[in-house]
């Protein structure tokens, strides 16, 4: 079985193909710390527009989500989250950098995060869209764009306890 694994990878890269074994990012960036929603949301709110990236769009999913508890019964929340928030936001020279390199990447455009809280732990989940871009020629300025927001989570985390 292996030996047809990698009979099959030479002759994919011999016909022309490109093989890519090294290890990738994870496809989330995920940064979890002890204190509430009530707390990390504004924080990382302030860090993201003070880096620039503007919150366009603030759904509040765990309340949306209980309207659909009695339908939804023991399916309900079976994690037990306390509160499940997102952030849209966007920043206009990043999404004229990427219309110019790939119109098909403004797919991605607004960014979001995702954050949830348990039990006083709070966990802040955002996809790395340089993880969708990895044959598109915006790859580049997604990455920028990535790590941007990346330090900008981080910078809104940084007064809190990491778990």
């Amino acid at each position: 079985m292996f030996r047809k694994m990698i009979l099959s990878l030479l002759m994919l890269t011999a016909l022309g193909g490109s093989v890519n074994i090294s290890m990738a990012e994870p496809a989330v960036h995920k940064q979890m710390v002890i204190a509430t929603m009530q707390e990390v949301y504004p924080a990382v709110y302030e860090s993201l527009e003070n880096a620039r990236f503007y919150v366009v769009f603030e759904p509040n999913i765990s309340k949306n989500l209980a309207s659909f508890s009695e339908r939804w019964g023991e399916n309900y929340n079976r994690n037990r989250l306390d509160s499940i928030r997102s952030m849209v936001f966007c920043n206009a020279w990043y999404a004229n950098a990427v219309s110019n390199a790939d119109p098909d990447m403004l797919a991605l455009c607004p960014l979001r995060v995702g954050l949830y809280e348990k039990q006083g732990q709070t966990t802040v989940v955002f996809a790395r869209p340089s993880v969708m871009a990895m044959q598109s020629p915006a790859r580049g300025v997604l990455e920028e764009a990535e790590n941007e927001v990346i330090e900008a989570i981080e910078n809104g985390l940084k007064r809190f306890k990491s778990k």
